[in-house]
C-alpha cells in the first residue's frame, strides 16, 4: 500500500529558506521518478522540478522560475524525497505538493507532464511573506 507523508511548509521571509520533505512506503522509490509542483491561489498547478528515476539516469529538471535557487533530491534511506528551497520570493507562495509517476515518465529535460502522475501527496502550504 503507497503511503507518504509531506512536511517542511510553513512561513518565511523573502530570502529565507526551506525543506520539503516526503516520506514514503510500499513502493521502492528509486524507480519512480519524481515532481514537485506549486498552486498558487488563483492559479493552475506549476510543475516546479522533478527528477528522473535511478533507472532513467536520475537527471533532474528545474523551472526557470525556480532554477538556481530550488534543489530536489533523493535522501540515503531511499524513502524520502526533499526539495530545498532558497531564496524565497513572496511569488513563491504556494500549495506545494510532491507526485510519482512511473520509470520514463513525467520528468524530462524540457519540464514535467502533469498527466503523467498517478499518485499524489496532500500538499503543504508554503508561504513568503515580511
Amino acid at each position: 500500500q503507497v503511503h507518504l507523508v509531506e512536511s517542511g511548509g510553513g512561513l518565511v521571509q523573502p530570502g529565507g529558506s526551506l525543506r520539503l520533505s516526503c516520506v514514503t512506503s510500499g513502493f521502492e522509490l528509486d524507480y519512480y521518478a519524481i515532481g514537485w509542483f506549486r498552486q498558487a491561489p488563483g492559479k493552475g498547478r506549476e510543475g516546479v522540478a522533478c527528477i528522473m528515476s535511478r533507472v532513467s539516469d536520475g537527471l533532474t529538471y528545474y523551472a526557470d522560475s525556480v532554477k538556481g535557487r530550488f534543489t530536489t533530491s533523493r535522501g540515503n534511506d531511499k524513502n524520502t524525497m526533499y526539495l530545498q528551497m532558497n531564496d524565497r520570493r513572496p511569488e513563491d507562495t504556494a500549495v506545494y505538493c510532491w507526485a510519482r509517476a512511473d520509470s520514463g515518465y513525467g520528468c524530462y529535460r524540457t519540464g514535467t507532464r502533469k498527466n503523467d502522475y498517478d499518485v499524489w501527496g496532500q500538499g503543504t502550504q508554503a508561504t513568503v511573506s515580511s
